[in-house]
């Protein structure tokens, strides 16, 4: 009979085993990130009714056809975990409660959480409001069938999901990029609607007696998310740039301006197999536009200045994805939502005075004395001030794809805001879109706000003053727990 063995025998036998088991490699795996799948699709929501209001300014703009076809581009990933779309619609802003609609429907057919889905408007001012629920048929009839495309991109998106690989980069493109705020030199500056002086004009007089300089910057960058099949055949190229709508548009038809047209020109220069859909959306550009202020161009015809900027931005888009080095297969996704509360602003008792001052006017000859657009602000300060809410929620995305990262902000941001998300941001590449979720006027900077001008008036910016500072720190924190995935 043999004797038992040795504890310590037993134990250096288990200890030699364990270690040829790990030398062997038959230890369990390491869990892999599953491979990425990828989808996009481009349905027509151009109006087949008419005459429609296209809204931007502050007077009705009728369109009574289509010079060229607006669409809702979806992109959607899928890592086997996480499943996410991004929307591009070619319109001046979605409203909360159509993309809310658009993400209900979609969510319905093809099982896309709502929060998982991010809807932007590229703010081409050539496109009809999309809200409408009762007044004019053609109104109410777009609206249903705005809804029903976005919703249908994301669910044929959904469908078309197949193997796919992510790569990121930027390049810039500041020849068509100019801050439109500016300082002008001395006696120079016109009262604002309120019967003040701002420091800063919106779109001056293009001229070397007025300008001095610039009140802020431009961020000239072009980022793209470059998706590919693994035959390294394009399925989509969502790209982003910080440049307001370019105009100068048919008078009374609808267009997609320049985020048409780089989406029309894209396909022929990337590899594809047809189905490729190239979306371009509209960065922090509450600030910025395409007017070159000390210089002139030019005369354009109708459309001639949005072919000029489309080449120029698909040539850029083009240079940025050739330097694209590597793809991932398995990149890390992630999507996070936050709602936030917003203070809206409140005007003065002596500003509510002033503006019912201003409206009780009647004679046309004193009326023609006043600011330009001052009853328009004078009606806009009396709804501020009679608005029964106190607050507004809105909606903030960040979402992450491997190593980019993008944050959907749902106001017309200024760039100085998206220039300071990249800056903070923990990832190596960070896209800011614009308009994303709601339009809820526009978010400058608190140092902007000391400046006044157009962006900064009470009735084009509602929330309150430091609102920009609020959001960023929102977004940064959700980046922040995006990056955690790692």
């Amino acid at each position: 009979m043999k004797s038992p063995a040795h504890p310590h025998s037993v134990l250096a036998t288990v200890s030699i085993a364990l270690l040829l088991t790990i030398a062997s490699g038959s230890a369990a795996p390491t869990p892999k990130t599953p491979p990425l799948r990828a989808g996009a699709a481009a349905v027509d929501i151009t109006p087949k009714q008419f005459p429609l209001n296209m809204p931007g300014g502050f007077s009705a703009n009728m369109a009574d056809g289509a010079n060229d076809p607006l669409h809702a581009r979806a992109l959607v990933l899928d890592d086997g975990s996480t499943t996410l779309a991004m929307v591009v619609v070619d319109n001046l802003g979605v409203p909360p409660e159509a993309a809310n609609d658009a993400r209900a429907l979609a969510s319905q057919r093809c099982g896309i959480k709502p929060e998982k889905i991010l809807i932007c408007a590229t703010h081409t001012h050539s496109a009809p409001y999309c809200n409408a629920t009762n007044g004019p048929a053609p109104a109410v009839a777009y609206r249903k069938l705005f809804v029903e495309g976005v919703a249908e991109s994301i669910v044929r998106a959904h469908a078309a999901l197949r193997p796919a690989a992510v790569g990121a980069a930027a390049r810039p493109l500041p020849d068509e990029v100019f801050n439109r705020r500016w300082f002008l030199k001395p006696g120079k500056m016109p009262l604002n609607p309120f019967g003040k002086l701002d420091q800063a004009k919106m779109n001056p007089d293009n001229s070397p007696d007025v300008l001095d300089h610039p009140a802020g910057p431009t961020d000239p960058d072009i980022t793209v998310l470059s998706v590919q099949d693994p035959k390294r055949k394009q399925i989509a190229l969502f790209a982003n740039y910080s440049l307001h709508y370019v105009g100068g548009t048919p008078k009374g038809m609808v267009s997609a301006d320049y985020y048409g047209e780089f989406a029309r020109l894209m396909p022929s220069r990337l590899p594809g197999d047809g189905r490729l859909v190239a979306m371009m959306s509209n960065g922090t550009s509450g600030d910025i536009n395409n007017i070159p202020f000390g210089s002139s161009r030019p005369p354009r015809e109708p459309f001639e200045q949005i072919r000029i900027v489309a080449q120029q931005a698909a040539d850029t888009a083009w240079t940025a994805w050739k330097s694209i080095s590597s793809y991932q297969s398995s990149p890390r996704l992630g999507m996070v939502q936050r709602e936030v509360t917003l203070k809206y602003r409140r005007p003065t008792a002596e500003q509510v005075a002033a503006a019912r001052a201003v409206l009780a006017i009647k004679d046309k000859a004193e009326r023609e004395k006043l600011p330009r657009l001052a009853e328009n602000y004078a009606r806009s300060t009396i709804s501020a001030a009679e608005r029964k809410e106190d607050t507004i929620t809105v909606i903030l995305q960040t979402i992450r794809v491997g190593d980019l990262a993008v944050c959907g902000i749902p106001f017309e941001a200024f760039c100085e805001i998206g220039l300071d998300l990249k800056k903070r941001s923990p990832f190596p590449r960070t896209m800011v879109i614009g308009l994303a979720n709601g339009r809820h006027g526009y978010l400058p900077t608190p140092e902007q706000h000391k400046l006044g001008g157009y962006e900064t008036w009470i009735g084009t910016c509602s929330v309150q003053e430091d609102a920009s500072v609020i959001l960023t720190n929102n977004l940064l924190e959700m980046l922040a727990e995006l990056a955690k995935a790692d």
